[in-house]
């Protein structure tokens, strides 16, 4: 049974900073061997792909984020890291990782909270 855990999230002011990591447990070798995603979901909105690691560190992101945030992966430790800078209040939701596809059960997301 896979685990995804998520931290680093909170409150800041637009312009801030954080760092999200997530953790995962239970994959096995299958962690190192798929593409990691950052999603987001805001209330009353679609979940939304921010951005996105492939196994060989192929990195993608939304639109809406690029150049404000980066994607990395540790393959040793399972880990899956999003460094958002910038950050606007149209970023506030709770965020997410997980595959791209084929969704591994989702964890508790940390929510992020971006005020003017």
């Amino acid at each position: 049974q896979v685990k995804l855990v998520e931290s680093g999230g909170g409150s800041v002011q637009a312009g801030g900073s954080l760092r999200l990591s997530c953790e995962v447990s239970g994959s096995g070798r299958v962690f190192n061997q798929v593409t990691m995603v950052w999603w987001r979901q805001a209330p009353g909105q679609e979940r939304e792909l921010v951005a996105a690691a492939s196994t060989t560190g192929t990195t993608r992101y939304g639109d809406s984020v690029k150049g404000r945030f980066t994607i990395s992966r540790d393959n040793d430790k399972k880990t899956l890291t999003l460094q958002m800078d910038n950050l606007r209040p149209e970023d506030t939701a709770v965020y997410y990782c997980n595959r791209p596809n084929a969704f591994w059960d989702w964890g508790p997301g940390t929510q992020v909270t971006v005020s003017p």
